[in-house]
């Protein structure tokens, strides 16, 4: 019997336990942490640079000789053998072709062995420009990296202000579901009693109906963005995240420092640009290499072994191999002009994001100052909304004022305490935006990135 009654509040602890678990404080710092290094994105990026860092060591390759061993072992049938030139006393076998022969030699083995090896020398400076794309494609990879990475932070600050927004939401708008409620039973007991009209009851019913409504919507929103931060992170599926108040509360403190000259200077994605642009102007010259002949050093060794027919050892070569393609003089002019057409786009690529650049510095920059101000407005607009609550309680209270005003100003509190929490979390938001748009966002949480 007595465990019968224990066994409610035993399941009611494991799932207050299970509930817990699955909640976690998580800061900022560490968000952008895990977005950074656990996301696919992050991933990718990361294996792009992997395979530009070994495009770069293939291409380098290039410049090594190449050494190729090669053999061969046949078994053959007995041949038969004729000479069309005499040898020796041999008697002519057919008059008629004046060929001759001789005792067939059994011959069931062929052995044939070769090594060769070449060596660029001079391929019209090919294979040193080469070099020099592979490797400013591999910086450029490098910076889009980190480019995406500052994308990837950028995205998780996003989500976790909207998770802080929709969690404070719901927080406030409980508060004041609960303050609703308790009004609509004051209101019943009054309606019961004679102390208050029908209708009055009806309306706190409604707004009390219409904050539960506004409630499910913010519980709704939280469980989206929770659960889009959740898959960008790489958490356990269920987790649900509870961001820090630090970052906000202290957001009035925060005193950025961006500039348009910092910006196009920092920028991983105007850097990685310029290393694209950089690997077009080697990709020109690889180009005109083919105006050029081309030298190499080649060497080579054979034997040969044929039973009881022949053996061929020590049948050393070596030497200069010159090769000059006549017809590449006409026809790689259009070859050029393509690989310069290429770089011409990238230049104008760069001076593109450079001046978008200065727009999103500037923009931010204004948004940021703004946020400043709507926080200020926000805030007195809450002080006054309390009181205004507070004078309208008090009136209505005395018999002074009607429902409809007291619950317009309980409306006019709550939507208050929204934009004021809103007002906090946007100017955080900002600021990071401004560092982002500036080219300091990764290093402002001291995050590694290769340049």
């Amino acid at each position: 019997m007595k465990i019968r009654n224990l066994l409610p509040g035993l399941l009611l602890f494991l799932g207050l336990a299970v509930q817990a678990q699955d909640k976690k404080p998580l800061s900022l710092d560490e968000a952008i942490a895990l977005a950074t290094t656990k996301s696919n994105e992050a991933g990718l990026a990361d294996t792009r640079v992997a395979t530009s860092k070994l495009d770069v060591d293939n291409v380098k390759n290039n410049i090594y000789p190449d050494f190729k061993v090669s053999g061969q072992y046949m078994r053959i049938t007995n041949p038969t053998v004729k000479f069309k030139i005499p040898l020796g006393n041999d008697e002519p076998a057919d008059p008629a072709d004046g060929s001759t022969t001789t005792a067939s030699p059994t011959v069931n083995q062929i052995m044939f062995a070769q090594a060769s090896l070449s060596m660029p020398l001079f391929s019209g400076f090919k294979l040193k420009n080469s070099i020099d794309a592979s490797e400013n494609i591999y910086k450029a990879q490098t910076f889009n990296a980190a480019s995406t990475k500052e994308q990837l932070a950028m995205q998780a600050i996003m989500l976790y202000v909207n998770l802080y927004k929709a969690q404070q939401s719901v927080s406030l708008i409980q508060e004041n579901l609960k303050s609703a409620n308790q009004r609509v039973t004051d209101f019943t007991a009054m309606e019961q009693n004679g102390l208050l009209a029908r209708n009055d009851l009806l309306k706190a019913q409604l707004q009390s109906s219409n904050i539960q409504l506004t409630l499910d919507d913010a519980r709704k929103k939280a469980s989206v963005i929770n659960y889009q931060l959740v898959t960008l992170l790489k958490l356990p599926e269920g987790t649900q995240i509870q961001p820090g108040d630090a970052y906000f509360k202290n957001a009035k403190g925060i005193t950025p420092s961006a500039t348009e000259a910092e910006a196009i200077g920092q920028r991983s994605d105007l850097e990685a640009l310029r290393w694209q642009q950089k690997a077009a102007e080697s990709d020109i010259k690889v180009a005109k290499g083919d105006y050029y002949p081309s030298f190499a050093l080649s060497a080579g060794y054979v034997a040969l072994d044929i039973q009881n027919v022949v053996q061929v050892y020590n049948a050393v070569n070596f030497g200069v191999g010159v090769s000059y393609d006549i017809s590449g003089i006409f026809k790689n002019n259009k070859k050029v002009k393509a690989a310069q057409s290429r770089a011409e786009e990238t230049k104008y690529q760069v001076a593109l994001l450079t001046d978008r650049v200065k727009v999103q510095v500037q923009e931010a920059l204004e948004n940021y100052n703004l946020s400043l101000k709507q926080n200020t407005v926000y805030t007195q607009a809450l002080e006054q909304a309390t009181e205004n609550y507070r004078i309208v309680k008090d009136k209505y209270d005395n018999g002074l004022v009607d429902t409809n005003d007291l619950l317009e100003a309980d409306v006019e509190k709550l939507q208050a305490q929204l934009n004021e929490t809103f007002s906090k979390a946007d100017m955080t938001q900002r600021y990071y935006e401004l560092l982002n748009a500036s080219g300091k966002l990764t290093n402002s949480f001291n995050l590694t990135q290769t340049k």
